[in-house]
């Protein structure tokens, strides 16, 4: 990863400040054709809404946030999230969500940096058991470097941003 890029985990009050920037990169990404839940073109007010939500759940500690940050002029680059808020059933486990990276900064190692950083969340969280899905076979490539396994794929599970179907592959990773 280039050495001016630092993960850290937002508190509810940091994920409420970010969520401009936040805004920004989930409309980079959709616009760029990710299957992350939103049609584009994806209209800042429902950014905005996603991410206020989001930064609730943060605040009420369903959920950790994490930012890839530039250290040279401060701009999100990437984000991803633990969703640890789960079922009384299922205290062990934790799912990640919307790993996201600017288009414009892609393979500088920013995604697996989240990825190291929000297993280490989950550590902390006191997780054991992580889960996520995926629509996009770069981030595929990913997951399964950082030892994730793949359990399989539902065909024409979402669309992509542009209505086109889009299969998602589910993948796990128990953490030691």
């Amino acid at each position: 990863m280039h050495e001016q890029v630092s993960v850290r985990v937002l508190s509810g009050r940091d994920a409420h400040a970010h969520v401009p920037a936040l805004c920004d990169v989930l409309i980079d990404c959709v616009h760029a054709g990710a299957s992350v839940s939103f049609m584009a073109p994806l209209a800042r007010e429902k950014a905005e809404r996603f991410w206020q939500g989001v930064a609730a759940g943060v605040a009420a500690g369903e959920r950790a946030l994490l930012v890839a940050v530039d250290g040279a002029g401060g701009d999100v680059l990437g984000t991803v999230q633990l969703i640890v808020g789960q079922p009384e059933n299922q205290p062990h486990r934790a799912d990640v969500s919307k790993m996201l990276v600017r288009s414009a900064a892609r393979r500088r190692g920013i995604g697996g940096a989240l990825m190291r950083a929000v297993e280490d969340e989950a550590r902390r969280a006191g997780k054991t058991l992580l889960v996520l899905d995926t629509a996009s076979p770069e981030a595929e490539r990913l997951y399964e470097r950082s030892g994730w396994t793949r359990v399989g794929v539902v065909p024409g599970y979402a669309l992509f941003p542009d209505g086109q179907p889009c299969d998602t592959a589910y993948y796990f990773k128990q953490l030691a």
